[in-house]
């Protein structure tokens, strides 16, 4: 597959794109109900969802059933180690493999709960959160189980109140240590966080002026860490907290942090900018004003609950138009995830981690503060080439093997019907009759009279071989 240079949506806005859909219901749209609120799910979960009824089926995902997995993973004790310890070379090379270890532990903890979670709508919006409200583990004396905790928040309020999410992140170790909040005091207040909170957590460029910045800055003087670098919790050190009077965003007097958040959160650019976020990661990228301002309308109707606004958005026409079917580039994440669970493979293995990095995904440690640019960006040469040889990989690895698929669940009877039950579960039917034809005519052995004809005695490895080829198709690559 080629990277594409560019990727619109297709089809017009439907009218009243907000109103409940009422049209068909099937496996094809349940599928893409579970790539969206999920990360893709076996051909069993979707079959599931396509016996409900569509608002049965986003009850089930809206609503999150028990989850029997780790809460948090088991990490090296770094505290010591990010203090600066030993500065001999067996010092350094200690504290590198102390930051390693525990990378892969909380990384593939995250994969794990991704993978087998039976709320896939709540790691889904963790993930969200972790792109939204960045923070990367290192920087600034980031302790990883700093973020391990912040993960944590993100998935307690996966579906919560956005308001209140946004004044636990301000007093959140991780944050406050990542954006410098906890080295503010009133005598030099520092206008990181201030700044970024506005500019890309919450209103954008241009509602807000530098004085607003300053003013949001002397608010937040004296929120800080206790004991930073031993993994202490959010202090508030009244001694240097700048109790003057303040004017922000047009209000004025004795604001702390918690007067900030609120102030913004009556903002109309505040509702537009989350609604326009919720837009791109749930339906398509540059929504239409118009979409726009009426989630935004909802969500300051629900005080800016998430939970009903996505509920409207999974249920709404728009989300099951043709505009945004297949409108979505899969993260490296939802790429690599939702293959295991296509093929019911429940275990990440360690090489699994390097090809999210090559592929420009790496789980607690987002490039910048504004996280990751999503979308188109998310494919080029070199990472089109390694999600194929991602695949082709997986389809000769042991784990696949080992699972128990229904890609080698009964002989087709000859290579077209093989092609369809490959098409048909792996893309729900979205391929071109030229793509169609490359698959059988691999699995015929057209022009590859080493591998014989397609027969009984040759299907599992031949049809791992044309499941490698559909997943190299533009579809697979799209959510």
């Amino acid at each position: 597959m080629n990277a594409p240079t560019s990727f619109r949506p297709a089809g017009p806005l439907p009218a009243a794109p907000l109103a409940p859909y009422t049209g068909a219901w099937n496996a094809k749209l349940a599928a893409h109900l579970l790539r969206r609120a999920g990360f893709g799910g076996s051909p069993a979960d979707v079959a599931r969802l396509a016996a409900l009824s569509m608002n049965d089926a986003v009850d089930s995902l809206i609503h999150f059933p028990a989850v029997d997995l780790p809460a948090q993973p088991t990490l090296p004790d770094d505290r010591n180690e990010l203090q600066g310890g030993d500065a001999t070379q067996a010092g350094r090379e200690r504290r590198m493999a102390a930051r390693r270890a525990a990378n892969i532990a909380m990384s593939t903890w995250w994969l794990q709960r991704m993978l087998k979670t039976p709320a896939p709508l709540q790691e889904k919006m963790t993930l969200f959160w972790h792109g939204h409200f960045t923070t990367a583990e290192g920087a600034k004396g980031v302790l990883a189980q700093d973020v391990v905790n912040q993960n944590t928040l993100y998935r307690t309020n996966a579906l919560g109140n956005i308001r209140d999410l946004t004044q636990a992140v301000s007093r959140d170790p991780a944050m406050l240590k990542y954006l410098d909040n906890a080295r503010s005091q009133k005598a030099h207040p520092n206008e990181n966080y201030a700044r970024e909170l506005m500019e890309l957590f919450t209103l954008g460029i241009g509602n807000y002026t530098e004085q607003d910045v300053r003013e949001s800055a002397r608010a937040f003087t004296g929120w800080t860490v206790r004991r930073p670098f031993r993994g202490g919790g959010f202090f508030e050190y009244a001694a240097q907290h700048d109790d003057g009077q303040k004017t922000f965003l047009g209000r004025t007097g004795n604001l702390d942090g918690n007067d900030i958040v609120s102030i913004i959160f009556e903002q109309p650019a505040a509702s537009k900018w989350f609604a326009r976020k919720l837009l791109s990661y749930f339906v398509y990228d540059d929504p239409e004003p118009e979409l726009i301002d009426a989630v935004a309308a909802a969500l300051v109707k629900n005080d800016f609950e998430t939970a009903p606004v996505l509920s409207m958005l999974l249920r709404s026409n728009v989300f099951y138009s043709a505009r945004t079917y297949r409108a979505l580039v899969k993260s490296p994440v939802e790429f690599v995830v939702g293959s295991y669970q296509l093929y019911g493979i429940d275990t990440v293995d360690l090489p699994t981690l390097g090809v999210l990095n090559r592929m420009g995904q790496t789980l607690f440690h987002p490039p910048s503060v504004k996280g990751w640019d999503g979308g188109i960006a998310w494919l080029n040469s070199q990472t089109v080439l390694t999600r194929e040889n991602f695949a082709s990989t997986l389809m000769a690895s042991q784990q696949m093997m080992s699972a128990q698929s229904w890609l080698s669940a009964g002989v087709p009877a000859n290579a077209r019907a093989a092609v369809d039950k490959l098409v048909g579960t792996i893309l729900y039917g979205d391929a071109s009759e030229a793509g169609m034809a490359q698959v059988q005519a691999y699995l015929d052995g057209t022009g590859t009279s080493a591998l014989g004809t397609f027969s009984p005695e040759n299907f599992e490895e031949r049809m791992r071989g044309g499941a490698y080829l559909t997943m190299a198709m533009p579809a697979y690559q799209l959510s």
